[in-house]
């Protein structure tokens, strides 16, 4: 008996009647329960039919010219047969706290990208500059990266600021093959009006890793979920965030899973809040039994720099085997007054001495994750890290 294919179009309409059916993200959902995100409403709008293959990405050399290593495609999410290649391998959304945000993501994305990369050495990486622009007031990307076996690569990630007030629900894709690397460093710098959520499913195969590092400003709402697991023996994963909120709202949630073997992961978050900004770190590792020498490690670090901001730091461990290294630490409060004083004497005034301390913490933040300072040095070429982490400075400064 032939079965008719599902449609581009019945399949969006299939996954807005599921989030109907199960709901938006419940008042007194953990993860959520700190920083509630807008209603289901906001992130289903559609406002306008959306432009002919807008994706929105755009894909080069970090050195400029064509990338190199690296086969990407572009794929129409309201054609059928294209919708298919688009999502193929990837799982329907689950019952995970965020699973509200991919539901809607299938019901909205109308595009997305998909790249493949099978190249590069750890000596010579496949590098990658990739830049998102919005194209719609209220829209849904997706990204699909497959690294493949053995293959090394360096990624920066961009995301240009759209029109004040755009929606945007992100969902991305990472995974990697045994023995593969992606050094991965994404800046984002919205409008103070934007919505956005971004939502990272990485896949860590035997022996590969994957290190992310973000620099990131507030906005009416941000959101950055990293849902990462290490599936191979062996598998390691970094991720950190560097964030910026001034009279904004921020959440970082990293979720980390160890299912397997010698694996390690390290979960980092700085966060500067300042006015009436209201900002939530998250960092839960999950070691599940049979995970032999998982090896864990948690900071989180929160500074308010004036006004009264709202900083939760929230470390979690859920330890299921007995023969593993977990440590775990927050700390909250102002700049150390000794760092301060130590930066007077050499003749800063006091907004200066700040500046000079929040950018030496930053610093040392980027570089535990990328030890390789000239790897660093190549992520961070152009004006994109450098305005972010100015908006850092000014805040200091304010």
């Amino acid at each position: 008996m032939n079965i008719r294919p599902i449609t581009a179009e019945e399949a969006m309409q299939m996954a807005r009647e599921h989030l109907a059916t199960t709901g938006w993200v419940a008042p007194r959902n953990e993860s959520f329960r700190h920083l509630p995100p807008p209603p289901a409403a906001l992130w289903l709008e559609r406002t306008a039919e959306p432009p002919a293959a807008a994706s929105g990405w755009t894909l080069s050399a970090l050195a400029g010219g064509a990338p190199e290593g690296a086969v990407a495609r572009t794929l129409d999410a309201t054609d059928t047969a294209q919708r298919a290649e688009l999502f193929a391998g990837l799982d329907l959304p689950g019952d995970d706290d965020a699973a509200p945000f991919a539901w809607a993501h299938r019901a909205l994305c109308t595009s997305g990208l998909r790249v493949q990369v099978g190249g590069g050495t750890e000596q010579q990486p496949t590098q990658l500059d990739l830049q998102h622009r919005p194209s719609q007031a209220v829209e849904a990307p997706l990204l699909v990266l497959d690294i493949a076996e053995g293959a090394h690569c360096v990624l920066r990630e961009r995301h240009a600021a759209g029109d004040a007030g755009t929606v945007q629900n992100l969902q991305m894709h990472v995974r990697l093959g045994r023995g593969a690397s992606l050094q991965h460093l994404r800046i984002l710098a919205p409008h103070t009006d934007d919505r956005c959520a971004h939502v990272v499913h990485a896949e860590v195969g035997e022996d590969a890793r994957y290190v992310q590092a973000f620099v990131a400003g507030g906005s009416s709402y941000h959101l950055q979920r990293s849902q990462v697991l290490l599936g191979g023996a062996g598998a390691s994963a970094h991720i950190a965030g560097i964030t910026c909120a001034a009279d904004t709202q921020f959440e970082q949630q990293v979720f980390m899973r160890h299912a397997a073997v010698r694996t390690t992961s390290h979960s980092e978050a700085l966060v500067l809040a300042s006015g009436t900004a209201r900002t939530v770190a998250n960092a839960s590792t999950h070691i599940a039994a049979g995970a032999d020498e998982a090896d864990v490690r948690q900071r989180l670090a929160g500074i308010p720099l004036g006004g009264q901001p709202r900083l939760v730091l929230r470390p979690h461990l859920e330890i299921y085997h007995d023969n593993v290294q977990a440590a775990h630490g927050a700390t909250w409060g102002a700049l150390p007054e000794d760092a301060l004083f130590y930066a007077r004497q050499r003749g800063l005034d006091a907004a200066a001495a700040r500046a000079l301390i929040i950018e030496g913490m930053a610093q040392a933040l980027l570089a535990r994750a990328f030890p390789d300072a000239a790897m660093l040095d190549v992520l961070a070429q152009g004006d994109g890290l450098r305005s972010v982490l100015r908006q850092v400075l000014e805040t200091a400064h304010g």
